[in-house]
């Protein structure tokens, strides 16, 4: 009878698959993410198995494998897996191939497969996940195998500096003692093993571009004092890394109570901020002497420490390509600007498309270059197009902007009444904002304050939003904005002088917002290429003069008198995210007999001729336009047309074409001099409707005129060109026209 039990238990056990084996007879793995990245949850599978590092084939995988791996590595769950070695080829064993998961197991060692090394796959074949950024609250690092320490990479759940007592109040907190969260406590880290290297990384995470020195006494007392809780293992950066999670884990620090890290006390960390974030010292260093002409800029970005990379070269601004773009070289950019290291490399335009040339492809750096003009690249790769524009998203400071602000009464988060916290009667309280003078430009301020990216409306009347009655009054007037401001209280007010004769209530001032906006840009090219001058008689203007086409001169010109009309053609494109629509409701549009069709926005271009030093010699008109997709990129549908009170705007990939033989497409210069000018076209000068980028909304021409004809040349729009190339073009360089 005995025999026949244990028969019947080792019959049991062969049949059973190994997916449901207990535990202590599984394998037992690691795992990391490795390869050419673009941000740092993402990455090649690595399974450390067996003393050595190897790679899990894409045959089979699902995402419910992607979920098991990202779970296994304390996120939360996976986005999506990648086939065909997409972050590039690993090397040594493909530990799994064939991998069938249900999602519930706890180790990707638990999933059904074809066994440890049995596989007929290629390195070409190598599975890539892209995870959760969010990590499992409470996760706790366990390293299971004692020889693993080679490669394997720093998984906890949280980062922080943790500013001694005197220094909590400072932001943002540059300084303090190193604190990690595994299994749900934080933990310091001995400093025995620690490097200079390290401390770069982590500034890099927490929104800063580099390390520095400091006085170690006060926090050797302090360390003195305090109960202990260290982390068990040491940490071992390059210092090109862009997370910590990317850099290797080193020996495993032994557990001694309070003697542990005897040598040693906790790690502490100090942080050197970007020009934006330093204390007062540096924003009045900043204003005293002129900031060097940066060689990097981002464009287009919702948020501060984001956008579309460009580079200067020549003289000129142009974009970079993303072949081999990663996040290591994303990083380059994001120190050199002043941030800390990059939370991902955007590819594919994310940002909008650019203008003018592609100055540099095939990027690639070691991390630790002062400039992305260091990087090597490859000058004469050659191809690529503003649809493969390359851009990031930065570490910045936590500032604490987003709690001085709010948006109360919405549908929405992305909506709503602005209420500030203001000072009244020497106490901090919750208010609304005056909304006389309220626009698009405020409204920018206040998304990118709260992180809801980009203004959709701006609104003087918020009767329809019941916010919190306690917060009615007005605690915030006059309010201008530039619209490059981090925060409403930078922005020109009226500070503790309230004024707002109409109150606050129904009148406060209100937003709505979004990640995605358009950006118009007029086709410098087109313009030079296609102006001219034409002598056409009074009587053929009827209707154009009716319109306000013409200069003032021509209310008493004789009908059978000549106007000399300076013509051209106006493309716009939309460059950005989102379609450009108007802000007008179809029932408000205006019917134009010279067109015959309605017209959504009544200004939408300023067309100007002026003197050399800026003044306006010719008597420029504001140009209404009917909106719609003229022509668009290959494969983008047209949405957009005048004809038969069709839906108006641009859409993104599309222009607008105004010929130069349409009535109004001119500037009347009847009573210009002969001389040397500057032809000015500026769309959306008013800032009607939101964009990601107005700095290209403005575009300047030299022209020179003897009396009989006009030539124009070196036509170029606004930020296309480096400051000393656009300082002979007055207004050009900040695009200073008023917006009211």
């Amino acid at each position: 009878m005995l025999l026949l039990a244990v028969f019947c238990c080792l019959l049991h056990t062969l049949l059973v698959p190994s997916s449901a084996q207990s535990d202590s007879n599984q394998p037992v793995i690691q795992l990391r993410l490795a390869g050419e990245k673009k941000k740092h949850y993402e990455g090649r599978v690595e399974v450390f198995y067996n003393g050595e590092w190897g790679t899990v084939c894409d045959d089979d995988f699902s995402i419910y494998a992607a979920q098991v791996v990202c779970r296994e590595l304390g996120f939360t769950g996976a986005e999506s897996w990648l086939p065909s070695a997409k972050y590039g080829k690993g090397e040594g064993r493909i530990w799994l191939d064939n991998v069938h998961c249900t999602g519930s197991e706890k180790s990707l060692a638990h999933c059904e497969s074809n066994g440890f090394g049995v596989s007929d796959c290629k390195h070409s074949e190598d599975v890539s996940v892209v995870c959760s950024s969010k990590r499992i609250p409470g996760f706790k690092f366990i390293r299971n195998q004692a020889n693993s320490q080679e490669g394997l990479t720093v998984q906890v759940e949280e980062v922080r500096i943790r500013a001694t007592y005197s220094h909590r109040k400072r932001i943002p907190i540059t300084e303090g003692f190193l604190e990690v969260k595994d299994g749900g406590k934080w933990r310091q880290i001995c400093n025995e093993d620690w490097n200079q290297m390290n401390s770069r990384v982590i500034c890099g995470m927490q929104g800063f571009p580099g390390e520095k020195r400091f006085n170690t006494r006060p926090y050797k007392l302090l360390a003195s004092r305090r109960k202990k809780n260290y982390w068990g293992f040491s940490i071992n950066c390059t210092g090109n890394e862009a997370d910590l999670s990317d850099c290797k884990l080193g020996r495993e620090i032994e557990k001694k109570g309070n003697s542990t890290c005897g040598k040693g006390m906790p790690v502490v960390v100090s942080c050197v901020p970007g020009r934006v974030f330093a204390p007062s010292v540096s924003i009045g260093f900043r204003k005293a002497y002129r900031v060097e002409q940066p060689l990097v800029r981002l464009r287009g970005g919702a948020m501060i420490g984001e956008g579309r990379v460009e580079v200067l070269k020549n003289g000129e601004w142009g974009t970079v390509c993303d072949d081999n773009w990663n996040i290591r070289t994303a990083t380059v950019v994001c120190r050199e600007l002043g941030f800390g290291s990059a939370k991902e490399a955007l590819t594919g335009a994310r940002m909008g498309q650019g203008i003018g040339p592609v100055h540099m492809n095939e990027v690639e750096c070691s991390g630790f270059e002062k400039s992305l003009t260091e990087c090597y690249f490859n000058p004469n790769s050659l191809g690529c197009s503003h649809e493969e524009d390359a851009a990031v998203k930065c570490n910045v400071p936590a500032m604490g902007f987003h709690n001085r602000l709010r948006l109360s009464g919405g549908r929405n988060p992305y909506e709503g009444r602005v209420e500030v916290l203001g000072e009244r009667n020497g106490s901090l309280v919750w208010g609304t904002v005056c909304s006389d003078s309220w626009g698009t430009m405020e409204a920018m301020v206040v998304c990118r304050q709260l992180g809801l990216g980009f203004a959709s409306n701006a609104f003087q009347e918020t009767w329809y939003w019941q916010g919190d009655s306690s917060a009615d009054a007005v605690v915030m007037s006059g309010v201008r904005c530039s619209g490059t401001e981090l925060t409403l209280e930078q922005c020109l007010h009226h500070g503790k002088h309230v004024v707002c004769p109409k109150g606050g209530g129904r009148f406060a001032a209100g937003v709505s917002c979004t990640m995605t906006a358009p950006d118009l840009v007029l086709n410098a090219q087109v313009v030079e290429q296609t102006t001219y001058l034409e002598d056409r008689p009074m009587y053929a203007l009827q209707c154009a003069h009716e319109e306000r086409c013409l200069s003032g001169s021509a209310d008493k010109a004789d009908p059978s008198s000549y106007r000399r009309l300076l013509r051209f053609s106006s493309q716009i494109h939309n460059n950005g995210q989102s379609d450009f629509r108007p802000r007008a409701s179809p029932q408000s549009w205006v019917w134009h007999d010279c067109h015959r069709h309605y017209h959504s926005m009544e200004v939408f271009t300023h067309y100007d001729l002026m003197s050399l030093n800026g003044t306006k010699v010719a008597e420029g008109h504001k140009a209404s336009f009917c909106l719609e997709d003229t022509y668009c990129d290959e494969g983008i549908q047209k949405r957009y047309e005048c004809a038969n009170f069709g839906a108006q705007g641009i859409t993104v990939g599309c222009w607008d074409t105004y010929r130069h033989d349409i009535d109004c497409q001119w500037i009347d210069i009847t009573d210009v001099k002969p001389g040397d000018y500057i032809l000015q076209v500026v769309i959306n000068p008013n800032h009607e409707v939101a964009e990601s980028d107005y700095t290209n909304n403005i575009m300047k021409c030299r022209s020179r005129y003897d009396g009989h004809r006009m030539w124009t040349y070196n036509c170029h729009t606004g930020g296309t060109l480096s400051s000393e190339t656009e300082e002979t073009f007055p207004g050009l360089l900040t695009n200073q026209l008023s917006h009211r």
